[in-house]
């Protein structure tokens, strides 16, 4: 993934030059410029950002314009990470549209195929557009919205309100079980999706049937597995002597443990720049929670720092941080080289179906086992939850609980040693 900012050729009669943005997301690149303009000599090309202190020929300041191309920059991000995670196709007109959505300046611009109010998929738009703006969506929930459409088109091309009768929920589970190959999880999802949609349509008066209120089928489920590295993992990571062959891994391993010892995600780790490490603490706004937190560094997490503090990146990002499918790919296979290879059992339902597959556990890894390995080593270590949430920015307990469940059998685990002797 890449988003690039640079300046038209074209200098306007105010000395401004229109700003462009190149996003290349999945293979697919899209060229626009993004609604503002600045006098070349103002622009940094090196850092793609206006410089400090200038301003537009409007008066628009450096601060403004600077805080709309890093809104861009990480909201792709986060764009991309929902791809990719629920393997959803995207188009450069949905790239277009989005990118109008969320940061046209001139209006609120939503892009929607325009609603029939004879058809549910009208109605549908109808309800992405509302509940989009009223809920400030973000760009994920958009995702999600978009493939439920689609799969409301495959099971029926054309379909209507009965088509979701009691009759046709039933047939809509079959059709996303045994067509779409999903998992008793996954479709617990999409119902809970499509019923959102269905009560909206219902309180609007477009729908009569309410077949989908007692449509409750009965999905069996199991607890998604925690994903994570021990203690003694980690360190086998962190201290792990990289052959010369695959020096491309070198900072995989730095980016992926720094997520390990501070709790940051994937897309926080890309987005840090040198300007968040304030007196010895990362001060981050989150991408995907826009929580404001301050994480405090330990040795290991400054010692990372402290290898890239001489070296220039994009942005003045603090870290060298691939795209989030490369760097999973990268981490499977440094995962293997370090001997982490433990099984591990993944167990979910299709149908009544129980099954069961194992791994080890290198097969498993990908950037989002870094902020769980901080939560449970951190809460393994003794430290208490509450503190935990304030690095982590879980708001309650319940979140924290199946990392509360694994950092009480570690410790159980642990006592169990004195036995041993």
């Amino acid at each position: 993934m890449a988003v690039n900012f640079y300046l038209e050729s074209r200098v306007g009669k105010s000395g401004d030059a229109p700003i462009r943005v190149s996003i290349s997301i999945v293979g697919i690149r899209l060229v626009t410029s993004i609604g503002y303009s600045i006098n070349p000599t103002k622009w940094d090309s090196k850092k793609q950002k206006i410089k400090q202190g200038c301003s537009n020929a409007k008066g628009i300041t450096y601060n403004t314009i600077n805080s709309h191309l890093n809104a861009i920059d990480n909201f792709f991000i986060e764009y991309e990470n929902t791809l990719l995670k629920d393997n959803i196709k995207t188009t450069q007109a949905d790239i277009k549209n989005i990118l109008k959505l969320n940061f046209s300046i001139s209006k609120n611009y939503v892009a929607h195929i325009a609603p029939d109010e004879k058809t549910l998929i009208g109605y549908f738009d109808d309800f992405v557009r509302d509940n989009g703006q009223s809920n400030d969506w973000t760009i994920a929930t958009f995702t999600k919205f978009k493939a439920v459409r689609s799969h409301i088109l495959a099971f029926d091309p054309s379909p209507t309100f009965d088509s979701f009768n009691a009759d046709g929920l039933v047939s809509y589970v079959s059709y996303l079980r045994t067509i779409k190959d999903m998992r008793n999880s996954t479709i617990g999802k999409q119902l809970g999706f499509l019923k959102w949609f269905l009560r909206w349509t219902t309180t609007k008066g477009h729908n009569s049937n309410t077949d989908y209120a007692l449509f409750k089928p009965k999905l069996k489920s199991s607890e998604k597995r925690v994903i994570f590295l021990t203690w003694d993992e980690l360190m086998s990571m962190y201290n792990f002597e990289i052959p010369e062959s695959k020096n491309y891994l070198d900072r995989v391993r730095d980016v992926f443990c720094f997520c390990c010892f501070t709790s940051l995600r994937y897309s926080d780790a890309y987005n840090l720049k040198r300007s968040n490490i304030i007196d010895n603490s990362l001060h981050i706004t989150t991408v995907k929670t826009s929580d404001s937190l301050v994480i405090e560094l330990n040795k290991y997490s400054r010692t990372i720092l402290n290898k890239y503090a001489n070296t220039v990146f994009k942005g003045d990002k603090a870290l060298p941080v691939i795209s989030n499918q490369k760097m999973n790919d990268y981490l499977k296979e440094l995962g293997e080289l370090c001997d982490i290879d433990q099984p591990q059992t993944i167990v979910y339902f299709k149908g009544n179906e129980r099954i069961e597959e194992t791994y080890p556990k290198h097969e498993l890894l990908g950037t989002h086992a870094g902020r769980r390995t901080f939560i449970c080593n951190a809460l393994a270590l003794g430290i208490p939850a509450q503190v935990v949430m304030k690095w982590t920015g879980h708001s309650d307990y319940k979140a924290m609980k199946p990392y509360i469940d694994i950092a009480d059998n570690i410790k159980a685990k642990a006592m169990n040693k004195f036995d041993e002797i």
